[in-house]
C-alpha cells in the first residue's frame, strides 16, 4: 500500500484547532467545489519561498469557489518553531487568509502521506482527489520557476476537466515525524512518480 493518498482516493476528515481559535473538519468546506489540503510549516525555506504564490493563488482561486487549508503537522521537540504559538504569530505576521491548522499528534499528516512542506493535494467537489505534489518546479525562487502544475490543476478542475498532471513530486522538506530523524522519508514513498 502506498504511503501517500493516491489519485482518485476519498479525502481523509480530520479535526484541527486552527490559529483563529476554530476547529475544523472536511465538512466546514463542504459547498467548495475545490479543495486544497497542503501541509506546510513555520520555518522551511521551500514554504517560505513559496508563501507569497500560495497567498497570490489563494487570492486568485478562493473567489472561484476552491477553499484552501494549510496544515502543520511537525513534530515541536526538535523544531519549536512550529509550536501553535508560533504558527499564530506567522498567521498574523504574514497575513495568513486561509484556515491554518495544527496536527500536533500527526495522524492527519500519516493519513494524507504528506512527505514534505509544502505537499498539496487538490480535491474535487466529491472529495476524491484530482492532484497531488508540488506547487512549481522551484518554490524557493518565483523567479526560476517554469512549470504551474497547482495552478494548472485548479484551471482543469474549475473547467471539468482533469489535471495535465495529476501527480508530481513535491518539492521542499521533509515532514518532521516524532521520534524520526530529521530527514526520515517512509521507504515506499521516495519516488511518487
Amino acid at each position: 500500500m502506498a504511503f501517500t493518498l493516491e489519485i482518485g482516493q476519498q479525502a481523509p476528515d480530520f479535526d484541527l484547532p486552527g490559529v483563529d481559535g476554530r476547529n475544523y473538519s472536511l465538512k466546514d468546506f463542504e459547498n467548495a467545489p475545490v479543495l486544497v489540503v497542503f501541509f506546510t510549516c513555520n520555518h522551511c525555506p521551500y514554504v517560505v519561498g513559496s508563501e507569497q504564490r500560495i497567498k497570490a493563488l489563494h487570492d486568485e482561486y478562493h473567489p472561484k469557489g476552491v477553499d484552501w487549508v494549510g496544515i502543520n503537522s511537525n513534530e515541536t521537540e526538535n523544531h519549536p518553531t512550529d509550536d501553535f504559538e508560533h504558527m499564530k504569530q506567522r498567521a498574523e505576521t504574514d497575513g495568513i487568509r486561509y484556515p491554518y491548522l495544527r496536527d500536533e499528534s500527526q495522524e492527519v499528516a500519516r493519513a494524507y502521506g504528506a512527505l514534505r512542506t509544502p505537499h498539496f493535494f487538490v480535491f474535487d467537489s466529491d472529495r476524491k482527489l484530482r492532484y497531488t505534489g508540488r506547487l512549481d518546479d522551484n518554490p524557493r525562487n518565483a523567479s526560476k520557476a517554469t512549470t504551474h502544475e497547482l495552478k494548472d490543476a485548479l484551471d482543469a478542475l474549475l473547467e471539468g476537466g482533469e489535471p495535465p498532471m495529476p501527480l508530481t513530486n513535491p518539492i521542499g522538506c521533509n515532514v518532521k515525524w516524532a521520534g524520526k530523524d530529521a530527514h526520515w522519508m517512509p521507504p515506499e514513498a521516495c519516488d511518487l512518480v
